[in-house]
């Protein structure tokens, strides 16, 4: 209980409503601390997935299962514990790249491929909802807002890119890096996106007007991942 009441002072986004979950993952992880560590991991199934090399996996909010993105332009949804293949996405024209599912929902799934498109599938039917339009090049990178309501792209043309998960068309372009765009994240919030460049520099975005709040330069070579801590009051 004393715990509880520390983490909640410290942390305004906890509401009264959400305590009984944060109680919850308290009492989890003090089963895992009491738990053995002599913990062996093994191998637990071989999927032979694509024909092609595979390029991105993830996982959705559950575990329960996860996508595969390949040079054979399909992204394939499997069940994690069968190891059997529920739908493939088709519909690329190139290489699928980037790969994620709307956490912590998981009824979506978003693709980034080398043909300079983005696409929004349905993670129950695999139907395709929008072909997002705007890249020049290679879109390599892309996420959700925490909300699901935002899709943000990234690109070897040096742009991010937000897009309306409902409409599909585009919110704003993120112009300002000099070289690709390789890594994105928002905060939790969802007001704020990280992304990072092969212009050696860091960028933090305002994603309500598109417009670039700080520029953090430092890096003397490629910058190829970059995140937020979970109040987005540190970069790294």
């Amino acid at each position: 209980d004393e715990l509880l009441e520390e983490i909640c002072r410290c942390e305004p986004l906890i509401t009264e409503k959400r305590k009984p979950q944060v109680r919850d993952l308290i009492e989890r992880l003090k089963t895992k601390l009491a738990a053995p560590d002599d913990i062996k991991f093994s191998l637990y199934k071989v999927l032979r997935a694509h024909i092609l090399p595979l390029t991105n996996v993830a996982f959705n909010k559950s575990g329960s299962e996860f996508i595969t993105g390949s040079y054979d332009r399909t992204c394939k949804v499997w069940n994690t514990n069968t190891g059997d293949e529920l739908i493939t996405l088709e519909g690329h024209k190139n290489v699928v790249y980037a790969i994620a599912f709307n956490l912590p929902f998981s009824d979506k799934i978003a693709t980034g491929s080398f043909d300079k498109t983005a696409k929004l599938w349905s993670a129950e039917s695999g139907e395709c909802f929008h072909t997002f339009r705007g890249h020049t090049a290679e879109v390599v990178c892309l996420q959700f807002s925490p909300e699901s309501t935002v899709l943000a792209t990234g690109s070897m043309d040096a742009m991010a890119r937000l897009w309306d998960i409902q409409t599909g068309q585009e919110l704003g372009a993120l112009g300002g890096h000099t070289a690709e765009v390789i890594a994105l994240q928002f905060s939790q919030t969802g007001h704020d996106l990280l992304t990072g460049s092969f212009d050696h520099t860091v960028s933090v975005w305002d994603v309500r007007s598109a417009q670039r709040t700080h520029h953090l330069i430092g890096h003397s070579a490629e910058v190829s991942a970059a995140i937020f801590n979970w109040d987005a009051s540190l970069v790294a």
